[in-house]
């Protein structure tokens, strides 16, 4: 069996070694470009929607973001790849790329850079994660390492052999992403001098991460930092290429006019941020009246009547709740969050026409476990038993205090627990 598996690992990486398009290095990917192009593009919409939503309240700073974005990416060793480049609604410093060119930088990022060529700095990076196909030979990886755990496992029954294949296969991802990222600083500076922006962005960037990250070791930073760390040795690697290239354009007073509302607002979602601490601490007094300060900044940010409804809604106040929905869903009806929670109060006003039409929407736009959930009680008020019970199993595979809940509900309706 270990000889049948071993031989099998090794023609898979046989077959499946190939160049990076990047580096002209051998490289490791099970998926052809057009798969990762049709994984790109299947889950750049619901990536966003679980990340915060789309920016609309300034949509030219979507076609700026994306213009500077597109740019770059014809510097780039696939400029053929369908690159997007989207702002979405989040205050965690993060961007990310998904295969296939599909680019997201978030709101809380762009807030912490100063001029063009750090935010060049930031999407040259990420084009380089897609054109060097970094998400196939990440899946690479991880298949190649639960090949090897089940060869190390096939052959005996020690546990220990078995905890130290789990630590190696942590440790080598770990290696990997590391890797991948040293390799995007390099070759997006690339991108950047040939676009004509100043290197030194890329330093400055890091930099400023680097600065953010000491002492985040449980606030709601402290993930991205974990998966996107910064150091000195990426700042001194940057800082070392800089100073060999020409210096360059900023940009200062392009990106600070694309800014400009985003920088207005800043003190509208800081707000915002506030309120929703306080209501972690259930001090919805003051939750509230946050909130509200938020709304009077800036009222067209359906994320603050969100929050606005459902803390009228913990005090029982069901119709100015529905109030702040309804312009929550008015301002927003793309988002699935607005759809959510009015679907949500709907179905505890017994609207429950009402509640399935708003979950149903909600749960197209992204399926979550609160919409299966809900959708399921309405359809056991409705009788419809099999229904029920699809949507409870739902709701029951993602855990936690409501899959206890979907897997009672589903106990009750004669359905034995897995």
């Amino acid at each position: 069996m270990r000889l049948l598996l071993l031989s099998s690992f090794m023609l898979l990486i046989v077959t499946a070694c190939g160049t990076n398009p990047v580096t002209g290095k051998r490289q490791i990917t099970f998926m052809s470009q057009a798969q990762e192009i049709s994984i790109g593009r299947q889950q750049y919409a619901p990536s966003q929607q679980s990340q915060g939503g789309s920016y609309v309240i300034d949509k030219s700073l979507n076609a700026y973001v994306n213009s500077v974005g597109q740019r770059l990416a014809k510097r780039s060793a696939q400029p053929n790849l369908p690159y997007e480049f989207t702002v979405l609604n989040s205050d965690v410093p993060n961007a990310w790329a998904l295969p296939g060119g599909k680019i997201a930088i978030n709101r809380g990022l762009l807030t912490l850079l100063e001029d063009e060529s750090q935010l060049a700095a930031v999407l040259a990076h990420e084009v380089v994660h897609a054109a060097a196909r970094h998400g196939a030979e990440q899946h690479a990886t991880n298949l190649g390492i639960g090949l090897l755990s089940t060869i190390a496992q096939s052959q005996t029954s020690n546990g220990f052999l078995r905890q130290g294949v789990g630590l190696g296969s942590r440790g080598a991802q770990a290696f990997y992403s590391r890797s991948n990222e040293l390799e995007s600083d390099h070759y997006g500076i690339n991108y950047m001098v040939a676009e004509g922006y100043d290197p030194y962005g890329a330093v400055e960037l890091q930099q400023t991460l680097l600065s953010l990250s000491k002492g985040r070791t449980a606030d709601r930073f402290s993930a991205f930092f974990a998966s996107h760390p910064p150091s000195e040795e990426r700042i001194i690697k940057n800082r070392q290429r800089a100073q060999t290239l020409p210096k360059g354009k900023r940009n200062k007073t392009a990106f600070l006019r694309a800014t400009r509302q985003l920088r207005r607002d800043k003190p509208a979602y800081d707000k915002h941020t506030a309120a929703l601490k306080a209501a972690g601490e259930e001090n919805w007094t003051q939750a509230l009246s946050l909130v509200n300060q938020a709304i009077k900044k800036q009222p067209r940010e359906a994320r603050f009547h969100i929050t606005k409804g459902r803390l009228l809604n913990l005090e029982n106040k069901d119709k100015q709740a529905l109030s702040a929905f309804n312009k929550a869903v008015n301002l927003e009806p793309k988002y699935f969050q607005t759809h959510l929670h009015r679907g949500i109060l709907y179905n505890e006003m017994g609207q429950y026409q009402k509640a399935k039409q708003d979950l149903l929407i909600s749960h197209g736009i992204l399926p979550v476990q609160a919409s299966s959930f809900f959708l399921g009680e309405i359809a056991e008020h409705n009788n419809n038993r099999q229904r029920a019970i699809q949507y409870y199993q739902q709701a029951a595979s993602a855990g936690g205090e409501m899959g206890e809940r979907a897997t009672a509900r589903m106990q009750k309706l004669g359905v034995k627990a897995r």
